[in-house]
């Protein structure tokens, strides 16, 4: 038999709503595997308390119910017969981790946004609930596609694979890779939303890459072969005489791959001329003579 919630957390039964929040993200924070290396076992059996606890009295109407008698420690009905109002199981059905004390918003406070814990209730008995992730990952892994580890709240870890081309904010769902279901139905789904963190050099549009590329002044008068970086490597442009800053030049094909659309969008490199730190007098007077028989009208009106 599971342990008195209130006495897991160390809280009075009288406790407010946000001083339970307020000690289990104290306790998740002090228990979790990835802070206890040298201590993942006992660490990890004393999370696990800690949060079975807290998805009984952090939910507030599984609170009320566990105060009522309704439910026991382990969430499950104290009585067979189904009170008004209620679902099929003693009020069980519907009481989901949506509010604002759910480990989501928990999990997102405690490890910076990197990773978070939320779940869904489906209907009881028939599929387990989904769990949600929010992970962070590079700009060029997003592009070219990689796989991580994450490790769940109860210790376990999650292996995934990120298809390349994935998008910021775009959510990927593993089949059967969320909570267990009650009765032995069908378990849930794992929900990963994908961040991904800009990049100094590349900015995405759609399936385009947009780069800006510095050349000097001489390369853009005489012309020049430079190197440009992509998202698959560095290439060479052909800068041709008399490129002014603002141009643009596409580079087929080196932009993101659409795996579902089996297409593959463009790099879009912008020219901008950039003068030395210091001109000096050999230059200065060579353009001086220039412009003295050169004078033209760039567009200025």
């Amino acid at each position: 038999m599971a342990e008195d919630p209130y006495k897991v957390l160390g809280v009075p039964r009288d406790a407010p709503d946000e001083e339970i929040r307020r000690t289990y993200r104290k306790l998740a924070k002090e228990l979790h595997p990835d802070v206890n290396p040298g201590n993942r076992g006992a660490a990890e059996e004393r999370f696990k308390k800690v949060s079975a606890a807290y998805d009984i009295i952090g939910d507030p109407v599984k609170r009320r119910q566990y105060d009522h008698g309704e439910i026991d420690a382990n969430g499950e009905p104290r009585r067979t017969r189904a009170h008004a109002g209620a679902g099929p199981f003693g009020g069980r059905a519907g009481a989901g981790r949506g509010d604002e004390s759910g480990f989501g918003d928990v999990f997102s406070d405690l490890f910076g946004g990197r990773f978070r814990w939320g779940e869904t209730d489906g209907p009881l008995g028939s599929r387990g609930r989904d769990v949600r992730y929010t992970l962070e990952i590079d700009f060029l892994e997003a592009a070219a596609g990689t796989k991580k580890r994450v490790t769940m709240p109860d210790g376990g870890t999650l292996d995934i694979t990120i298809p390349e081309g994935v998008s910021d904010g775009q959510v990927l769902r593993l089949r059967g890779k969320g909570s267990p279901a009650a009765r032995g139905g069908e378990a849930g789904d794992a929900l990963v939303e994908i961040k991904v963190r800009p990049h100094p050099q590349f900015k995405r549009d759609g399936e385009d890459i947009a780069l800006e590329l510095p050349i000097t002044i001489d390369e853009a008068v005489l012309g020049a072969k430079v190197e440009v970086p992509t998202v698959t490597g560095r290439v060479q442009l052909t800068i041709p005489k008399g490129t002014s800053s603002g141009r643009v030049f596409r580079l087929k094909g080196k932009g993101v791959r659409n795996a579902t659309a089996g297409h593959t969008g463009d790099q879009l490199v912008t020219v901008r001329i950039v003068l030395p730190d210091a001109v000096d007098e050999k230059l200065a007077y060579f353009m001086s003579e220039w412009r003295q028989a050169h004078r033209y009208n760039p567009g200025r009106s």
